[in-house]
C-alpha cells in the first residue's frame, strides 16, 4: 500500500484520497461568494407581568412543538436565555414563525421577547391533536 503525500491525488491509494478535500484542524478557509452571514441581534423584555409558562416548563416543549416545531422552540428558549444574559446571537433561522405566532416582536436587529412563554390561544390549540388539545385544557384548569 502506497503512503498519500499532500497536493495531488493518489489514484494507486486505496480508496483513492484528494489530499486537499479537507483543510487541516485550526484553519480558516473563505466562504463561498453567494453565503450571508447571520447579522447578530440583540434582546430585550417587554411584557414582563403577562401570564405565561416559565422557559423551563415541560409543556412549552410538549404543546408549543407540537404548534411551531421543535427548532422554533428552541430559537425562542436561547432568545429568552439571551434576553437574561444580556448577550447578542445569530439571527434565528425560525425567527419569522415566531414573530407570526406573536411570541417575538421585531424593530431592526433588536427582539423583544417576553420572559414567560405565553399560554397558547384559541386559534394555536385548534391546530392540536385533539388529544393534545384536551391535556393542555386540563393543565391549565387544574
Amino acid at each position: 500500500m502506497t503512503v498519500a503525500v499532500p497536493g495531488f491525488l493518489r489514484l494507486d491509494a486505496r480508496p483513492p484520497i484528494e489530499m486537499e478535500a479537507a483543510p487541516a484542524p485550526g484553519t480558516v478557509t473563505a466562504l463561498r461568494p453567494t453565503a450571508v452571514p447571520r447579522p447578530l441581534i440583540a434582546t430585550l423584555a417587554f411584557d414582563r407581568d403577562a401570564a405565561g409558562h416559565q422557559p423551563q416548563d415541560p409543556a412549552v416543549r410538549r404543546f408549543w412543538t407540537a404548534v411551531i416545531g421543535p427548532g422554533a422552540v428552541a430559537d425562542l428558549l436561547r432568545l429568552i436565555a439571551a434576553t437574561h444574559t444580556g448577550r447578542r446571537l445569530k439571527e434565528p433561522l425560525h425567527l419569522g414563525i415566531l414573530a407570526t405566532e406573536g411570541l417575538i416582536e421585531r424593530d431592526g436587529t433588536i427582539v423583544l421577547v417576553r420572559p414567560r412563554v405565553p399560554h397558547l390561544g384559541e386559534g394555536q390549540l385548534r391546530r392540536l391533536h385533539p388529544t393534545l388539545r384536551a391535556e393542555y385544557r386540563r393543565l391549565l384548569d387544574g
